[in-house]
């Protein structure tokens, strides 16, 4: 008995579907011809090094302590070498200030070929649970304007370690640049990185930080007014100088 099985793919319809997806390609190769359209992204450097944010100067912050991860585990799974983790003090806070001391993890990623990291999962990847994650919006004050950047406010609960090991609650602030915007969560990362399907270039930058202070050998934590209120201060002396010397210029695609 003869074989029928290659009549199937002479089908009228199999042969309609066919002739769609060679279609289908065809237009998409045009597109990224006479369009300009980037599937894939080329390295988008750094103007200057992290290392050197601040070198002129922070204001009232200044850097007690600069952490290198040491771990090559840790570093590959962060994907980038871009990064700064610094203890940050801010000298114009009271000294038992809940917001005197800053903890600041700048990552940059010039090639985003990957899942932006976010606190909600490291944190509770290390044991932390999770109480809340909201967004918020920050009011940053620069050269007698405002802006108004989004951003995302998590609260984590956990045990400090030490003598009494005593259960505590802190909040974790956190908010990305991508392609020369702001977005405030990882799903609008996403989104701006999607829209730079014309650009040979693409990047994002996350911004977190952690406030908190040493109290009579207790770490105390702000609330939440006190918190915003202090990442709104923070952002106004740190974004300047990161958009003026650090961030790539964003071009139109024509100039790229």
């Amino acid at each position: 008995m003869k074989s029928t099985g290659y009549k199937a793919y002479l089908q009228p319809a199999f042969l309609i579907c066919a002739a769609i997806l060679a279609a289908a390609g065809g237009s998409m190769s045009v597109a990224i011809r006479r369009f300009g359209v980037y599937l894939e992204k080329e390295p988008l450097p750094l103007r200057k090094s992290l290392d050197l944010l601040g070198s002129g100067g922070l204001g009232a912050y200044v850097a007690l302590s600069k952490e290198r991860i040491v771990s090559e585990d840790i570093l590959r799974e962060l994907g980038t070498e871009d990064y700064i983790q610094w203890l940050l003090e801010d000298t114009e806070a009271s000294a038992d200030s809940p917001v005197r001391k800053c903890l600041l993890f700048i990552t940059y990623y010039g090639l985003p070929d990957r899942v932006p990291h976010v606190p909600e999962e490291c944190y509770s990847g290390v044991g932390y649970q999770r109480l809340s994650s909201d967004g918020v919006s920050f009011e940053v004050k620069q050269e007698g304007r405002v802006r108004h950047i989004g951003g995302r406010y998590v609260i984590f609960s956990g045990v400090e370690s030490g003598v009494w090991g005593a259960e505590t609650t802190f909040p974790v602030i956190y908010i990305f640049r991508v392609n020369g915007e702001y977005a405030g969560t990882r799903e609008g990362t996403r989104l701006i990185l999607g829209k730079g399907i014309l650009h040979k270039h693409s990047y994002f930058c996350k911004i977190e930080w952690k406030f908190f202070n040493s109290v009579f050998g207790r770490t105390i934590y702000p609330n939440k007014a006190d918190a915003i209120a202090a990442s709104e201060r923070l952002l106004a002396t740190i974004l300047p100088i990161l958009e003026s010397e650090h961030w790539p210029e964003w071009p139109s695609p024509s100039e790229e």
